[in-house]
């Protein structure tokens, strides 16, 4: 047996659920609203810029072309500066070491794209990382935290080694560090 409503009372049925719903969700305390909110914390793009400044030019008094970049918590770019004279690939592969120590690394426990290479390096069961999209394994990049809290990454690429390129990336993270409050 089914049960068949007239069309007036099936819209009278469905406005009474929506003005239901609306006032339970008004009457809820914003107490319980805010809790299902996250927040997050990013550097400011002026920190961002200054960072990724430091460590092309501490790279350029070396005699390297770099290209570095700053990006958040969720890898996306914040800053990115290509030095004078740093080659076309520098622009894109500074990305994928940047990503791995923003997001791969601090999971691990880790704080550079250094590290977190040589932890898949004798790891078997990480080798499959290699292939996922964005994931560079090679060194130069360092993660950026505000106390405990990662909110980002510097890398640079181009320098003759990923030690010269994390050398540098952490001369960037030396100059606004003390500023990540």
């Amino acid at each position: 047996m089914s049960l068949r409503l007239p069309c007036r009372s099936l819209l009278a049925l469905v406005i009474a659920i929506a003005s239901a719903a609306t006032i339970a969700v008004a009457s809820t305390p914003s107490t319980v609203l805010a809790q299902s909110l996250v927040s997050t914390h990013r550097i400011s793009a002026a920190l961002a810029m200054e960072a990724v400044s430091e460590a092309v030019a501490m790279c350029a008094k070396q005699g390297f072309h770099v290209a570095a970049i700053v990006v958040d918590a969720d890898g996306i770019k914040q800053a990115f500066l290509r030095g004078d004279n740093a080659p076309v690939h520098t622009v894109e592969g500074v990305y994928g070491k940047t990503y791995v120590a923003a997001s791969l690394a601090p999971l691990a426990g880790l704080d550079t794209s250094a590290a977190m290479a040589a932890r898949v390096a004798v790891n078997p069961a990480l080798a499959g990382l290699q292939f996922l999209p964005n994931i560079s394994l090679i060194p130069g990049a360092v993660t950026i935290k505000a106390g405990d809290e990662v909110v980002g990454a510097i890398g640079v690429a181009g320098g003759p080694g990923g030690n010269y390129d994390e050398n540098c990336a952490r001369a960037g993270l030396d100059k606004i560090k003390d500023r990540l409050k």
